[in-house]
């Protein structure tokens, strides 16, 4: 995730210009594919993922300056460099970056993944209903962004599921109800039981993975409700393993799908949800709990792995270390 400003273009882009504000994403949208003119899809059909390389030819843009040895991107987007070339379908331009009051530009790069990816897919993906009961499973930065586009779009309980207890507090502030520890259930053997006696032996309306394990995805869908629970599959599990569901469940109403970027279409929607930050319907100040500067990168690594970090914002600038460092 990073906000960037454009240093040149190349031929035939005329969408971006030079000093523009933009937000390099993973998730391409060219808006001209059956997928991006579609309301039920955002994966752009026209430029599939091509793992290190650009999306359009195939090739890197980077090389070892000392070897000339190819060098290869990362996502399409390589934010861990201060230039970088990024495909014009994968940029957002921001026209409200900038100072106060526009958009500063470590709260923009959190639209680039994390958060837009929670709050979309309880807008674009589960279209959670006014009074309902939401269940997300995993506190992370997607998981407090779902909890936030719950509370959004007017879900009246929200439970999470996390291990670490520390996650509370912060996802009370983004609108969690309640929270339910796995490693504080005594005599339960699942966390599916616990939240189908919170919600009156039903289950809850909405389910949210937000970890990435095939196992929790499948205790998701069993804490939903029958009729009409649906649970959204946000998590990417690293071994791509299959999930197991009972037929009959699915038969009875119940329903799993799976969503990338939280169904955001980049281009569309981000802006929108900038809009919705400075008119301060979107909260995310507390979403960064550290700043530091790119030569303390492993250590935000390390904040993040030991779950002392929600999302930590790492600035290019020579100088920022050495006064976070100095305690200015």
């Amino acid at each position: 995730m990073c906000t960037s400003v454009v240093e040149s273009v190349g031929d035939h882009v005329h969408e971006v210009g030079v000093g523009d504000a933009v937000v390099p994403v993973f998730l391409p949208q060219c808006g001209e594919c059956a997928d991006c003119v579609s309301a039920r899809s955002n994966i752009c059909s026209a430029l599939p993922y091509r793992p290190g390389v650009m999306p359009r030819d195939g090739t890197t843009r980077f090389s070892l300056a000392a070897t000339g040895e190819p060098v290869h991107s990362f996502l399409c987007v390589s934010s861990f460099a201060e230039y970088t070339v990024v495909d014009v379908a994968h940029l957002v331009k921001l026209d409200v970056v900038g100072p106060a009051p526009a958009l500063p530009p470590e709260k923009a790069c959190l639209l680039s993944c994390g958060v837009t990816t929670g709050v979309g897919a309880t807008w674009k993906v589960a279209a959670v209903e006014p009074g309902s009961t939401v269940a997300v499973f995993g506190l992370g930065a997607v998981g407090l962004a779902v909890a936030q586009g719950a509370k959004m779009r007017g879900a009246k309980r929200i439970i999470g599921v996390d291990v670490n207890p520390d996650k509370f507090e912060i996802g009370k502030k983004m609108g969690i109800t309640d929270f339910v520890n796995p490693n504080d259930i005594a005599e339960k053997t699942a966390v599916s039981e616990v939240i189908k006696e919170m919600t009156g032996g039903e289950g809850a309306d909405y389910c949210f993975e937000c970890i990435g394990s095939v196992s929790v995805m499948a205790e998701a869908f069993k804490s939903s409700r029958t009729g009409w629970g649906k649970t959204v599959v946000l998590g990417v599990d690293g071994s791509l393993a299959p999930i197991s569901v009972p037929s009959f469940d699915i038969m009875r109403g119940r329903s799993v799908t799976g969503s990338l970027f939280g169904g955001i279409k980049p281009k569309d929607d981000i802006p929108v949800l900038a809009h919705k930050y400075l008119d301060k319907e979107l909260e995310l100040d507390d979403f960064i709990t550290h700043q530091m500067g790119f030569q303390e990168i492993n250590r935000a690594f390390d904040l993040l792995t030991q779950g002392k970090c929600i999302r930590c914002i790492i600035w290019m600038d020579d100088d920022y270390g050495a006064k976070e460092n100095d305690g200015a």
